[in-house]
C-alpha cells in the first residue's frame, strides 16, 4: 500500500538543502528543515513509546510556536490524530471537548496543568503533559532522549487526520473529522491555483489551532518548502517591518483593517510582495478598496470551513479574471458547488439560497454524531454549508449571510444559542436573544438583548462578567441592552432581522 500519511508529503517537499532555514521567530530562533525533521522524529517517538490505540486522539491546548508544530507533525507522521483546542476555551468547553473525544494524550500550557489533569483523568485520559511557548514543558522534556530518526506510519487517503470542534446551532460542538486525503488534496491544489513558487516566503501571523493558520497557511509553505516568519502574536507594527522579506501573507479581515492604521504600510513596503489572501470572515468592500489603494495590491478572498477547508477563491492568475471585492471566488478545482432551494434543488444563476458542495475536500462527518452527520449531507451526496449567497452570470460566489444566525467575530465562529443558554441561566434573566451587527475592527460582533425577570434588575456590565467566567473571550458580546420585550412574529418567534437592524449602527459611528 501506498502511504498516504499527510506527513509523508510534506516530508517529500522538504528542499534538498536541509540546513536551510525553514521557519524563523519572532524572538530570532532559527529552525532549519532538518530540524523540522529530527525534532518531530522525536515526538512521533514519544507517542509511539506510550502504546496507544490506532487511532488515538492527542488533544493540544496550547500557545502558538513551533514546538507545537512540530507536536502536530509528529502526531501525523505516527499515524494519530490531532485535536486542537483554541487557547481561549475556559473549563467547562475543555470538558465537553476531552469527554466528548476521549483522547489518549492531553498536551497543556504550564498553568493549566492542575485543572487540566482534573479534566482529562475523569475523562479516561491517560497521559497529560504540558508545553508552553518558551521551548518548554514536560513533553519536550520527555522528548528529548528519544531518536532523531523516525520511519512514517502508513495511512490511508481516508484515515482520519485530524478533528476540529466547530460550535454547534445548540450549544453542543460538533467534532469535524478530516482525513489525510482531504487536508493533502486541498493543499495541493492551493499550491497550483495560488501559484505558490519556489523563493516564496509567508509571514505567519495566525493562530494555530484553527483552519486558517494551522491547515492553509502552515500546510501551503510546508507544500512548498517555503520559509516562514513566524510571528507568535499578530503585531502590525512587527508585520510592516517584515513584509520587505516574504511574498505571500494571509490574514483574516481584522488584521488587514489593523495593519492599514499602521504610517509605515506604503508601497514600498510591500515592493517584494506577491500574494494577499483574506479569509476566514467576509471582508468589507471598504476594506478591500483601500488595501488596493494603499499598497497597489489587490487581496485575493477566499472561502472555506472546518468541515471542508477551502472551497471558492478568487483567482490569483490573471488570467483566470479579476479578483472582484465582496465576492469569493470561483469554486477550487475538484470542488463542485451549487447554490439551492429548500428541497435541494439547484437553483438558477443570481438566485439565493444554501451554499451546498462536494470533492475530495469535504469531511468524513462529525465525531460520534451518525445522525447528525446524516442531516447536513443531501441524498446525493453534497454537504449542506449552512452558508447562503448566490453565483453572478459571471461564475463568482457572493456570500449574502448564514443560515442559523452564526456570527463570525475576528475569522471565529460564534453560535449565539450557546451564549442565550448562558444568560438565560443567570438571576435576574427571563430570555435573551444574540445577534451579530457590523464592526470596523472585528467584522462582526455579538449584541446580547436581554428582558429581565419581573422585579428584577440585572446589570449589563454584571452579565457580561459572569459570560467571561464561562466562554472563551472571542465568544462575549460586544455591548449587553436591557429591554422590556423582543420583537416577535405571529408565531411568537424572536425577530432577529429586526434587532440586527435596530443595532447595526452601533459600532459603526
Amino acid at each position: 500500500m501506498r502511504n498516504q500519511n499527510l506527513f509523508s508529503a510534506l516530508l517529500a517537499a522538504f528542499p534538498a538543502e536541509l540546513d536551510a532555514t525553514a521557519i524563523e521567530t519572532d524572538s530570532g530562533l532559527y529552525y532549519t528543515w532538518r530540524d523540522l525533521d529530527r525534532a518531530s522524529a522525536r515526538i512521533a517517538n514519544l507517542l509511539k513509546s506510550l502504546k496507544l490505540a490506532k487511532g488515538a486522539r492527542v488533544a493540544v491546548q496550547v500557545e502558538k510556536s513551533v514546538e507545537a508544530v512540530l507536536l502536530y507533525l509528529a502526531t501525523l507522521r505516527a499515524g494519530y490524530v490531532f485535536l486542537p483546542l483554541n487557547t481561549a476555551y475556559q473549563r467547562a468547553e475543555i470538558e465537553y471537548f476531552i469527554g466528548n473525544a476521549e483522547p489518549e494524550v492531553v498536551v497543556c500550557a504550564s498553568h493549566n496543568e492542575g485543572w487540566m489533569r482534573e479534566v482529562a483523568h475523569a475523562a479516561g485520559t491517560r497521559h497529560v503533559f504540558t508545553l508552553d511557548d518558551g521551548r518548554t514543558g514536560t513533553l519536550l522534556d520527555a522528548a528529548a532522549p528519544m531518536p532523531d530518526m523516525h520511519s512514517v506510519v502508513p495511512r490511508r487517503a481516508d484515515d482520519l487526520a485530524a478533528i476540529l470542534y466547530t460550535s454547534g446551532t445548540t450549544g453542543r460542538s460538533k467534532g469535524a473529522m478530516l482525513s489525510h486525503g482531504n487536508l493533502l488534496s486541498n493543499a495541493q491544489v492551493l499550491k497550483s491555483y495560488w501559484g505558490w513558487r519556489a523563493g516564496d516566503v509567508l509571514i505567519h501571523t495566525l493562530p494555530i489551532f484553527h483552519v486558517h493558520g494551522l491547515f492553509v497557511a502552515l500546510h501551503g509553505a510546508l507544500l512548498n518548502g517555503s520559509k516562514m516568519i513566524w510571528l507568535a502574536r499578530f503585531d502590525p507594527a512587527m508585520v510592516v517591518r517584515r513584509l520587505p522579506d516574504a511574498t505571500v501573507f494571509m490574514g483574516v479581515p481584522t488584521l488587514y483593517v489593523r495593519l492599514l492604521q499602521e504610517p509605515g504600510l506604503d508601497r514600498a513596503a510591500v515592493r517584494n510582495m506577491r500574494l494577499f489572501i483574506s479569509g476566514s470572515a467576509p471582508l468589507l468592500i471598504e476594506t478591500f478598496r483601500a488595501w488596493q489603494e494603499r499598497t497597489g495590491h489587490v487581496i485575493l478572498e477566499r472561502y472555506g470551513m472546518s468541515e471542508t477547508i477551502m472551497l471558492t477563491s478568487n483567482p490569483c492568475d490573471p488570467a483566470q479574471g479579476a479578483r472582484r471585492g465582496g465576492t469569493v471566488g470561483f469554486p477550487l478545482p475538484g470542488v463542485q458547488l451549487r447554490v439551492a432551494g429548500e428541497d435541494d434543488r439547484p437553483l438558477a444563476t443570481g438566485e439565493t439560497g444554501g451554499i451546498q458542495v462536494k470533492g475530495p475536500n469535504v469531511f468524513k462527518g462529525y465525531w460520534r454524531m451518525p445522525e447528525k452527520t446524516r442531516e447536513e449531507f443531501t441524498a446525493d451526496g453534497y454537504f449542506r454549508t449552512g452558508d447562503v449567497g448566490h453565483v453572478d452570470a459571471a461564475g463568482y460566489l457572493c456570500i449574502v449571510g448564514r443560515s442559523k444566525d452564526l456570527i463570525i467575530s475576528g475569522g471565529y465562529n460564534v453560535y449565539p444559542a450557546e451564549i442565550e443558554a448562558c444568560i438565560n441561566e443567570m438571576p435576574g434573566v427571563a430570555e435573551s436573544a444574540v445577534v451579530g451587527v457590523p464592526h470596523p475592527d472585528f467584522g462582526e460582533v455579538g449584541v446580547a438583548v436581554v428582558i429581565p425577570r419581573a422585579g428584577a434588575r440585572p446589570e449589563a456590565a454584571d452579565i457580561l462578567a459572569r459570560l467571561r467566567a464561562q466562554l472563551a473571550n472571542f465568544k462575549i458580546p460586544k455591548h449587553c441592552a436591557l429591554v422590556p420585550e423582543l420583537p416577535r412574529n405571529a408565531m411568537g418567534k424572536v425577530q432577529k432581522n429586526v434587532l440586527r437592524e435596530k443595532f447595526e449602527a452601533l459600532f459603526l459611528a
